[in-house]
């Protein structure tokens, strides 16, 4: 089972549904568990911590072959723990969770083809849960009809939903936001065609 059930990802296809019906843009929403495995910094911070050990269990009372025996130990258990979700994320730093989460929020953006609409009106919604990191992408002909500061609103509504642990929410009602602004610049079309996926599209780290 993803993070959200069923029915949640049921109504997010709905509110899609619904505003593709209301403008000619397309919106697709996007959950990432996360943006990526980060295999390699926990294993530094475990590396780093057992590098420390041999010169304090020295001192403590053991020779070297002991101290060398336990900074073995150390390391291998500290690996194994750190990789734990919870533990992990928290050893990121915060900017490296930032940029991870910032080119992969680009890549489904180009890889779901948003940028090959008609009107070059499709929006991308973007959560990535782990780093909690929340983005609203806009094509170009959108940032050309629609002024940049009519947004700030509703991303900081939709930051401050998944934030609080409310994706399914914030997701919803950020594509209700979105088409509503949309709507003048951005009116249905008679013969307008669903190129995009309405259901939510939910990845994991590579």
């Amino acid at each position: 089972m993803g993070i959200l059930d069923a029915n949640q990802r049921a109504r997010l296809r709905a509110a899609v549904e619904r505003a593709e019906a209301d403008t000619s843009g397309e919106f697709v929403t996007v959950l990432a568990s996360a943006a990526d495995s980060y295999p390699y910094i926990p294993t530094l911070w475990a590396a780093l911590i057992a590098l420390l050990l041999p010169v304090p269990a020295v001192y403590a009372g053991l020779d070297w072959e002991q101290a060398y025996m336990l900074q073995v130990a150390v390391f291998f258990v500290l690996a194994s723990l750190f990789r734990w979700e919870p533990i992990k994320m928290c050893l990121i730093p915060a900017a490296v969770k930032r940029r991870r989460a910032y080119r992969l929020a680009r890549e489904q953006f180009t890889n779901l083809g948003l940028h090959l609409t008609p009107r070059r009106a499709g929006v991308l919604l973007f959560v990535s849960a782990a780093e909690r990191y929340v983005e609203i992408l806009a094509d170009q002909g959108i940032a050309e009809k629609v002024d940049n500061t009519r947004w700030q609103g509703v991303i900081d509504e939709f930051v401050a939903a998944v934030r609080a642990g409310n994706i399914a929410v914030g997701m919803e009602r950020g594509v209700e936001r979105c088409a509503a602004l949309m709507t003048e610049a951005f009116p249905p079309e008679s013969n307008q065609v669903d190129l995009l996926p309405n259901h939510l599209v939910e990845i994991g780290p590579d």
